[in-house]
């Protein structure tokens, strides 16, 4: 028999919300957790929980009061908490191709001054990477990956923008984003995809799941403009390399 792991913590939000907290901090592992409990509250289909959020740290869990009561349900998470994701074996790989730099990616050059780099390095560094779908949230289709290499850690702007495109590829903190929607944004903006992350009137609406693995790959403006016509038909652009 497996080895527990530690409890979460349970945390009252509201009179018919519970937050089943994990870590205090960004971590890969806590976010594993959240995502297998998620999975597996999801499967056991408790009556009255009516929906959930999970978050890098913890899940928040909506419930009906009158059908089952803060004590029951704490009881259950926490018994589900201790349960092996279902899905871990099944992790979505996606190739995500990114404009960097130029009027896609404006904020290149100060990070690369920032971080007493060569926009070139940057871009390097950030390709390079291996990415993990930690959350979705914000707005719709906004995706929060960890697994940022360390150098490109670094505030977040001190003024951040009303507005910044949609299918903006940007750090802030120790986090990376693809951003689907224009929207407000502090994060620093290093380019830009054609790929829709949440596009209403396709299947599926959600490109992207918690879970997932992400990676990039530079593109010319000439392709961005490409894939983004063909984006907007509907067609995926990202790549999938592995499922």
């Amino acid at each position: 028999m497996a080895a527990s792991v530690a409890q979460p913590r349970l945390l009252p939000s509201g009179d018919s919300a519970v937050t089943v907290e994990f870590s205090r901090d960004i971590d890969d592992a806590a976010n594993g957790r959240v995502l297998a409990l998620d999975r597996n509250l999801a499967a056991a289909q408790i009556a009255g929980v009516t929906e959930t959020v999970p978050t890098y740290r913890s899940l928040l869990v909506h419930y009906d009061p009158v059908q089952i009561g803060f004590g029951a349900l704490g009881e259950q998470l926490l018994t589900l908490a201790q349960r092996p994701d279902p899905a871990a074996a099944r992790t979505r790989r996606w190739r995500i191709p990114v404009a960097y730099g130029g009027e896609h990616g404006i904020d290149l050059d100060d990070v690369a001054k920032a971080l007493d780099a060569t926009p070139d390095e940057i871009v390097r560094r950030h390709v390079a990477g291996d990415y993990r779908v930690a959350m979705i949230g914000f707005t719709p289709g906004w995706s929060y990956l960890s697994g940022l290499d360390k150098f490109l850690h670094m505030p977040r702007r001190q003024n951040p923008r009303v507005l910044t495109p949609a299918g903006t590829i940007s750090i802030g903190g120790v986090q990376t984003g693809i951003q689907c929607i224009a929207g407000p944004s502090g994060w620093h903006l290093l380019g830009r995809t054609a790929v829709r992350t949440y596009q209403l009137h396709r299947d599926p609406i959600f490109l992207l799941e918690p879970g997932d693995t992400v990676s990039f790959t530079p593109v010319d403006a000439k392709t961005f403009a490409e894939q983004d016509r063909a984006a907007e038909a509907g067609e995926f652009v990202a790549e999938l390399v592995a499922a």
